[in-house]
């Protein structure tokens, strides 16, 4: 699940593959996200468990919700397909310019903290869903998601540059974006059933 979330191209992973592209601030890009993901992922699960465990209720309100926001997503991710996408060296440079670490670092923050859907994913979400699994499961599957955060920026980031061949091709966003959507249609229908 955390994965599902985590691994939806917006614009907090396109800045993450556009840096590891450029292969510029790449650690210290990678490290900032994932501290970022870590922090609300752990939040929404020791707090929004909890307070699910007083309310049961809004499990079931969560879980709709999650299916909803899994569903557009997956829609959003379709439509996308659709769009001509290359990522190449060139373009790879609109996003920021050479600027220093510290600037990468507060881009970075700012791409992840004012994003909403972060807190839908991590705190809302996440939270929600691990409040259904009693005693040290939920932290277990907190502790997953905060896994494949991990695996997901390290690997976005220091993976880019051996894909980046291969997104200069509009094809691949397809289907990658075809991929990602018929991933969380089907983790949405999961949830709903």
């Amino acid at each position: 699940m955390g994965a599902s979330l985590i691994m939806a191209i917006g614009v907090q992973n396109a800045f993450v593959l556009r840096q590891g592209l450029k292969q510029r601030h790449v650690l210290a890009t990678v490290l900032s996200a994932t501290i970022c993901d870590v922090v609300l992922i752990a939040a929404g699960v020791l707090g929004f468990g909890l307070l699910v465990e007083k309310f049961p209720q809004l499990i079931t309100i969560v879980t709709w919700g999650g299916a909803a926001f899994l569903t557009v997503y997956a829609l959003k991710s379709f439509y996308s397909a659709f769009q001509t996408q290359t990522l190449d060296q060139k373009t790879a440079k609109g996003m920021l310019g050479e600027g220093d670490v510290k600037k990468t670092v507060a881009l970075i923050l700012a791409l992840s903290l004012f994003n909403p859907h972060v807190y839908l994913d991590t705190v809302v979400l996440l939270g929600g869903l691990s409040a259904a699994f009693e005693g040290m499961g939920r932290y277990v599957f907190g502790m997953g998601a905060i896994v494949a955060s991990i695996c997901w920026f390290f690997g976005l980031g220091y993976g880019a540059r051996f894909l980046a061949p291969l997104f200069e091709k509009p094809r691949a966003w397809q289907i990658l974006d075809i991929l990602i959507g018929i991933v969380m249609l089907l983790i949405a229908a999961k949830l709903v059933l």
